[in-house]
């Protein structure tokens, strides 16, 4: 479970400092649910961008904004659906949108659930602690974000080899920027730097996102409801929700997964990875170019016995494809050739690496299940093309000017040309075998206890069930905190 334990003298001084920065917490119920944000905090947020540096972007922390850049309130999840004109397979596939989240990026809600339980009992003493975003990507963008609005001092820690994009934003963002060897895949290298900031300073707190239980409680509250809210949305007579699937950075996104099952009995809950690290697949290992999905380990807070399906994707489709959806060239080739809708066609740059490689997998799952019309897959797409125009430019310069020709040969042979291969339909000795390989990571490496592995897998209340409910105690606290600083009187 996540420690609530209070330290009295520490929440004092946070509360001290919210007074003074005009800082109101949301809750995740108000997360989840927007209708519930006080009609004061609504009325000054149409005077606020949707980046800007403003406590009040807090309230922001949800699937269900505006989407637009300034000014907007809340309204349905943010999604699209994709038809069979586009994707090639009978079954509507479910994108969530996380485009519209302060930064670009719904990575902003899962450091909040990371942070925001340690801000309220004081074990996180903003006047004296650090936090540390370690991470491959968009979690440290999040964080940094997210502590910014707070008032906190931040450390972001990434991959050197990541967007160029990630770089710039945080330099203007977070305290310090710490660039750790390696690609996405580079995981243990992050984890080396942590241990070394534990060991030489007292001042930092780690929020390391692949064994924060807030980031499972986070998803599984808001990102679950989201997903679910999209579904009852779209769906026609006769429609069943038959499957989510998400790629792993930090599997914090799987957890929506678990409560997408426990709504939907029978929904398929597949999780997928790089192909040239496929640790899930087949206990590999290797670099991997699918920005924002970490590899060679499997994170402490996914619940693998809860998961059924592998799903290993190309880095070498993602990758032509997010030329492919940013091309004029390619987008009149869908419209014309295709005949995919033109107002679907304008949207694709919501699609960043990751999504796209979110979309393949969603892709894969509906050939291997044979689903039909009636069939609903969802998965999200985590940032957009904002943060690959680098990436995209490295392409031009690589391959030169766009073609139709080359539109033609990208859609069919990266997207349509998605096959069953690569896959593995878990049993329970597989899933046991993932799980398993928790022990190197994190009893090994990271200092964590046997016993909590053993609940992961034994007893489901204990290490799941009990998070699961955690939200309303840590809104309690938040309500506790808001009143104490007196800012909403």
């Amino acid at each position: 479970m996540i420690s609530l334990k209070k330290n009295e003298k520490a929440l004092e001084h946070n509360i001290e400092k919210a007074r003074e920065n005009n800082i109101i917490l949301p809750t995740i119920a108000q997360l989840r649910d927007p209708n519930l944000i006080p009609d004061s905090i609504k009325e000054k947020l149409k005077d606020v961008g949707l980046w800007d540096i403003n406590p009040l972007n807090l309230f922001r922390i949800t699937w269900r904004n505006e989407p637009k850049e300034s000014g907007g309130l809340f309204g349905k999840p943010n999604y699209i659906v994709l038809p069979p004109e586009l994707t090639g397979v009978k079954a509507r596939i479910i994108c969530m949108v996380g485009k519209f989240f302060p930064t670009g990026c719904h990575k902003v809600g899962a450091s909040y659930g990371c942070l925001i339980p340690r801000l309220v009992t004081g074990q996180f003493d903003s006047t004296y602690n650090k936090a540390v975003w370690p991470s491959t990507g968009n979690y440290c963008r999040g964080g940094a974000f997210d502590s910014k609005l707070l008032g906190v001092d931040s450390i972001a820690i990434l991959p050197a080899e990541m967007s160029q994009e990630r770089f710039d934003w945080l330099k203007s963002i977070a305290g310090e920027v710490i660039a750790t060897p390696g690609c996405e895949s580079n995981v243990k290298e992050i984890f080396d730097k942590t241990w070394e900031l534990r060991e030489t300073r007292d001042d930092v707190v780690i929020f390391n996102q692949f064994d924060e239980m807030g980031n499972y409680m986070w998803h599984y509250n808001v990102t679950g409801t989201a997903i679910q809210g999209a579904f009852e949305d779209m769906k026609k007579d006769g429609d069943r929700f038959a499957g989510a699937i998400f790629t792993s950075g930090s599997a914090g996104t799987m957890a929506s997964g678990d409560y997408l099952k426990q709504q939907y009995p029978g929904l398929k809950l597949g999780v997928g990875e790089a192909l040239q690290c496929p640790t899930l697949l087949d206990n590999g290992f290797g670099g991997h170019r699918i920005e924002g999905i970490g590899d060679k380990h499997v994170p402490w807070i996914h619940n693998v016995k809860n998961t059924d399906l592998v799903v290993d994707i190309d880095d070498e489709d993602s990758q032509r494809l997010i030329r492919f959806m940013n091309e004029p060239v390619a987008r009149e080739y869908l419209k014309k050739e295709r005949g995919v809708d033109p107002a679907l066609v304008d949207v694709l740059d919501y699609f960043g690496i990751s999504g796209i490689a979110n979309m393949l997998c969603a892709i894969k799952m509906a050939k291997y299940y044979e689903m039909d019309e009636h069939d609903v897959i969802a998965t999200v797409m985590t940032d957009s093309a904002q943060m690959y125009q680098s990436r995209i430019q490295e392409l031009v310069d690589q391959d030169g000017e766009y073609t139709p020709v080359m539109a033609a040969v990208d859609y069919e042979k990266h997207l349509l040309g998605q096959s069953t291969d690569n896959m593995l339909e878990l049993r329970y000795t597989d899933r046991k075998r993932i799980h398993n390989l928790k022990y190197y990571t994190w009893i090994e490496q990271q200092g964590r206890e046997i016993q909590d592995l053993n609940d992961q897998w034994y007893d489901f209340e204990k290490a799941w069930g009990s998070v699961q409910k955690q939200a309303d105690e840590i809104d309690g606290l938040i309500n506790e905190f808001n009143e104490r600083t007196g800012l909403l009187k």
